[in-house]
């Protein structure tokens, strides 16, 4: 990622000024792809119940973080229905305002809605059991992200869980030039993730996505 990383500041601007012009729907934050909502959903759902429960090494369902939230879709399905209170955190305004109408029935369990791009953004220690990011991850630069996740690692609660679910390529690392990010493939996630210091606990595709679109996978780390 050297010649993004040089061109650092107009990789982020790029990006928010994509999604400032992006309708905020389910559709909009899926970038048409709103039919494969439930699908998504129902496969984060089947992986995350794997953590979730009482007994030893078992993840706390008190509190979470939606990474690039947008509107709120994943809090609403998946995070709201397992965890006493969620927090999100997106760069932009608009889709965080249009969460709280999104969010209106169960919405007195959100916690904080924080308007930042998440390489700047510092969770708080100690407060979470999971932290949820998905397609986000191609929005940051391979540094920030490993800055990220380790910051990530500090907020988290004991036996919380950090959990990754992107698209990956088949080779390399794939620029779009339409929404400013990368896709990069998984041998490159897995050397950031173990740059950050973490460690793959379990890691699924999704299955049943379109055909055209890149794969889909899911990482949980500790």
């Amino acid at each position: 990622m050297g010649d993004i990383t040089k061109g650092q500041t107009s990789f982020y601007s790029n990006a928010e000024g994509y999604w400032k012009d992006v309708a905020p729907t389910v559709d909009g934050m899926l970038g048409g792809y709103g039919s494969i909502s439930n699908i998504d959903l129902n496969g984060s759902k089947a992986f995350l119940q794997k953590f979730l429960g009482e007994g030893e090494g078992k993840t706390g369902s008190g509190c979470a973080l939606d990474c690039g939230a947008g509107i709120g879709r994943i809090t609403k399905r998946l995070l709201l229905p397992l965890f006493s209170t969620v927090d999100l955190v997106d760069v932009t305004e608009e889709f965080l305002e249009q969460a709280k109408t999104y969010l209106a029935e169960g919405g007195e369990r959100v916690g904080k809605y924080h308007c930042c791009g998440l390489q700047d953004f510092v969770p708080e220690s100690g407060r979470y059991d999971v932290i949820w990011i998905q397609w986000v991850i191609g929005h940051l630069t391979d540094d920030h992200l490993v800055d990220f996740l380790q910051r990530c690692q500090k907020s988290l609660r004991p036996n919380g869980l950090i959990v990754i679910k992107d698209n990956v390529s088949y080779e390399g690392v794939v620029p779009d030039d339409v929404d400013s990010s990368v896709c990069r493939d998984l041998d490159i996630v897995h050397g950031l993730v173990s740059r950050a210091g973490l460690s793959i606990v379990h890691e699924e595709q999704q299955m049943d996505f379109p055909k055209e679109i890149y794969q889909v996978h899911t990482l949980a780390l500790r």
